[in-house]
């Protein structure tokens, strides 16, 4: 198998700084990136070690945990008894999935902490009940957010959309206004 390209090698080391700003090792963004576009679409430790000069025990660490997030997963390949690993379909929407799932572990936090405060210190209490609502807005969304997705992938595969239309603020206005959904309480930034 060749090396990876300029390009390529251009690809997967953004990919990594990406993962990085999320919290995640680099080369965990590194290895997602080169899965993503590799020839074949699976690749052993030892494909993937080489294609992005890093030990295989730092592969083996880091695609294990990418496959306990279900993003990437483990294939049979004939006649070797290597593990070989490629991207899952569907990997981002089911990272925002998995996320949101953790919302409630944020949400019973803060109502641990609202219970401690009691009616007093209205400060801190506000910042309590905003990082819940937070939460319960992102639990309550996210599942509508990769419907969405989906739908818009759809079109997009059908000829329709190249591009999802971006929401703005309109000129001067530093911020949104926010806006009920039908049965959700939860505020909404404008079409």
């Amino acid at each position: 198998m060749p090396p990876p390209s300029a390009g390529e090698r251009h690809f997967v080391d953004r990919l990594g700084l990406f993962f990085e700003m999320l919290g995640a090792p680099r080369t965990m963004g590194r290895i997602y990136g080169w899965l993503m576009i590799c020839e074949p679409v699976h690749q052993s430790i030892t494909e993937i070690a080489g294609a992005l000069a890093v030990s295989k025990a730092s592969i083996s660490t880091l695609i294990r945990q990418l496959e306990a997030s279900q993003v990437v997963e483990r294939v049979p390949v004939a006649g070797t008894r290597q593990h070989h690993y490629q991207v899952t379909d569907g990997g981002w929407a089911q990272i925002i999935r998995r996320r949101s799932r953790f919302a409630h572990f944020a949400i019973e936090a803060a109502d641990a902490g609202l219970k401690a405060i009691g009616s007093r210190r209205p400060e801190q209490r506000e910042r309590l009940e905003d990082m819940r609502d937070m939460f319960l807005f992102m639990e309550d969304d996210a599942d509508e957010f990769v419907r969405r997705f989906e739908d818009f992938k759809k079109r997009r595969h059908d000829g329709g959309e190249t591009r999802p239309v971006r929401r703005t603020a309109t000129a001067g206005s530093a911020r949104l206004t926010p806006r009920a959904r039908p049965g959700h309480g939860a505020p909404r930034r404008p079409s």
